[in-house]
């Protein structure tokens, strides 16, 4: 057996693979020790699945762990240390302003205060020593460190990335004065130049790896008293590791939950026949979106989380403040606001009948008849529809609204939330959104899907029967995965191929040193640029693995067609620079048999009054998973074991052999 459980902001999420078959559950997240919450939903799925938890051979998981601590502002205590007159780097950054028109607005400070910041008395160029650090230098410094009592260092010296040796020499000194305390060095976190965004990453890492480490303790005693194998742990880039490295490298793992979920839909669209979908993914806290194209997600060299920017190659996922349990509220002018504040999973929406008294998302699904009032959800959440409706009447009576406009109203507020998250991955990227399908997942998505598409111009939604828990699917299939950079800075006559070989071997077997897998698959990716330029374009499947590397005039031709569809133009008589270089080394994932999903359940059929568009209308209910080949047409609602799905008037469609549906809008005729 094969499990994945992923933990949510509302809802922890399991997905056991048993013979081909999927077995799932859900457990409410428990947020004061996140680990609780895992276990129950192990618990579930083995119980569904009637089985033992030693017969579960791997264990994958994708956490929120790094991800809320950042946001948060958490951390360990963090000492930073970098070249003498270089220490204030992070809080320097790149001296913009982070809005344009809010001259007050000001960037989040750095997590090593001022008096925890150190100069060491050294210095290299990008060609080597200008200034040696001597051993009785660093075992100074190491002693002015541990006087701060730090529980965590960051070490970000001037072109590590290049000569990493004074780092490492920091390193050793402060594990003989420290021996207990955490130590990032930026070279190992990183491995590329500019020294803001690398010296930002590293001081993440440093600060989040303990924090992390505890949390990964915690769950491993809790595994073993289970009889759960140790957890391999999901990446921001996709990809899985090991636990050791993951708690050794926090920043690694800071988007985890939605790589997972961006596995997941990537694996559901190329089986469903949908290779190029827009993947949104509604729970209960918030939105993620992102682009699959060929089948594969889109992914980034680096990106910024909570204003801090992480050089790390990660999938190129955006994410707004709109979920099930975001909270509606009048703002001082009157108007309609939803989050991005959420009722979480304690209390949760009013509706949960556990103490929370302000009306939500998920309130005005319910009001709205979209959601059952005699049904839990997954999770077994029974739902209250007074509660809902109490609190979206004191939230109507402040905006002078009927109860049901209210709901409508908060329904499209999100909608236009989702909606602007979906065009920043899309159309501000010179992508139409009207060339794919939209995957709509996570609890609440299908229930937004109809209307965001409307928005968009999209004909086609495909909802996946494990919609509800695609994230812990995603992480069952996901490849084990370690990525090695190095800024190379290769141009003129030294960017040849036999060069580039050298370096896509050399970076390789580190690769697959670290992965612990020598017959690993590898796979380059080239950063270029026009030399003088100030960022570099991403190029992937260009030449093979050993042997020869691809020719300069392979990469120029490849870096041309993409500079000019992203920015309309090439220049042949520029010279090309490679600036940096990654191998990721990889091990695929679990091949499942998607069929077993679509063989139906106790499919159920019934009727429910609902407000559509401002009227009354009678929606058609089929409860459980609809059978393959089952005809969908709205108005309806479908609702799944883990999530619900609202076919409005003039959609209609059927459900595959994969137990997913795909639903059309009638009157579409593609993109114009």
């Amino acid at each position: 057996m094969l499990l994945g459980v992923d933990v949510g902001g509302t809802f922890t999420d399991a997905v056991l693979s048993v013979d081909g078959r999927l077995v799932t559950a859900k457990a409410p997240t428990t947020p004061s020790d996140q680990s609780e919450g895992v276990l129950a939903a192990i618990r579930a799925a083995l119980q569904r699945a009637g089985a033992d938890a030693d017969a579960v051979v791997e264990f994958s998981h994708g956490m929120t762990v790094a991800t809320n601590a950042l946001l948060e502002g958490r951390g360990a205590r963090t000492a930073f240390v970098a070249t003498e007159g270089f220490t204030d780097i992070v809080a320097l950054g790149r001296q913009d302003r982070p809005e344009l028109y809010r001259l007050c607005a000001a960037r989040p400070a750095p997590l090593a205060p001022p008096e925890a910041r150190f100069g060491a008395p050294e210095r290299m160029t990008p060609d080597g020593v200008l200034r040696e650090l001597s051993a009785d230098a660093a075992a100074e410094l190491a002693r002015a460190v541990a006087q701060s009592r730090p529980e965590a260092v960051a070490v970000t010296l001037l072109h590590a990335y290049r000569h990493p040796a004074h780092e490492l020499a920091i390193a050793e000194a402060l594990a003989a004065e420290l021996p207990d305390v955490h130590v990032s060095l930026s070279h190992q976190v990183v491995g590329t130049f500019r020294e803001y965004e690398r010296a930002s990453t590293t001081e993440v890492d440093a600060a989040l790896s303990p924090l992390l480490a505890g949390y990964l303790r915690q769950l491993v005693t809790r595994c073993r008293e289970a009889g759960v194998p140790q957890p391999t742990i999901m990446q921001s880039n996709g990809g899985l590791i090991d636990l050791e490295s993951a708690a050794g490298h926090a920043a690694w793992t800071v988007l985890s939950g939605p790589a997972a979920g961006a596995a997941g839909a990537a694996y559901i669209a190329r089986a469903a026949g949908t290779p190029d979908a827009l993947c949104f993914d509604m729970g209960g806290t918030s939105c993620d979106v992102c682009v699959v194209d060929g089948g594969m997600v889109q992914e980034q060299s680096q990106g910024t989380i909570a204003q801090r920017p992480l050089a790390l190659p990660m999938v190129a996922v955006h994410t707004v403040g709109a979920g099930g349990g975001s909270v509606a509220w009048s703002d001082a002018g009157g108007v309609l606001r939803v989050g991005p504040r959420s009722a979480g999973a304690d209390p949760g929406p009013a509706c949960y009948g556990r103490g929370g008294t302000e009306p939500t998302v998920t309130d005005a699904n319910l009001l709205l008849g979209y959601l059952a009032a005699d049904a839990p959800l997954a999770g077994g959440v029974e739902l209250d529809r007074d509660a809902a409706q109490e609190a979206i009447e004191r939230l109507g009576d402040d905006l002078d609204l009927e109860p049901a406009a209210c709901a409508e109203g908060i329904i499209r507020v999100a909608n236009a939330e989702m909606v602007r998250a979906l065009r920043v991955v899309t159309v501000q990227r010179g992508i139409d959104p009207r060339r794919y399908a939209l995957l709509a997942f996570g609890g609440a998505g299908g229930l937004h899907a109809a209307q965001i598409a409307q928005e968009l111009g999209i004909a086609e939604i495909v909802c996946p029967r494990a919609s509800g828990v695609l994230a812990a699917l995603g992480l069952v299939v996901s490849p084990r995965r370690r990525d090695v950079q190095r800024s190379v800075f290769l141009r003129g006559d030294e960017l040849t191929a036999a060069a580039v070989a050298e370096l896509v071997s050399e970076l390789g077997e580190q690769a697959r040193a670290q992965l612990g897998e020598p017959a690993a698959e590898l796979s380059p990716t080239y950063e270029l640029r026009y030399r003088g330029q100030a960022f570099e374009l991403a190029i992937s499947g260009v030449g093979g693995v050993g042997g020869a590397g691809p020719q300069p005039a392979e990469l120029r031709d490849a870096f041309e067609s993409e500079h000019e569809e992203r920015y309309g133009y090439r220049d042949p008589e520029q010279e090309l620079e490679l600036v940096t270089l990654r191998v990721s080394a990889t091990i695929p994932g679990a091949e499942i048999s998607l069929g077993e999903a679509g063989a139906g359940c106790d499919l159920r059929r019934g009727g429910r009054r609902a407000t559509l568009h401002g009227e009354e209308i009678e929606l058609a209910v089929l409860r459980g998973t609809p059978p393959a080949g089952t005809p969908i047409e709205g108005p309806a609602v479908v609702e799944l074991p883990e999530s619900t799905l609202l076919v409005p008037t003039g959609w209609a469609g059927e459900v595959d052999e994969c137990g997913t549906i795909h639903i059309r809008r009638g009157d579409a005729d593609g993109p114009s």
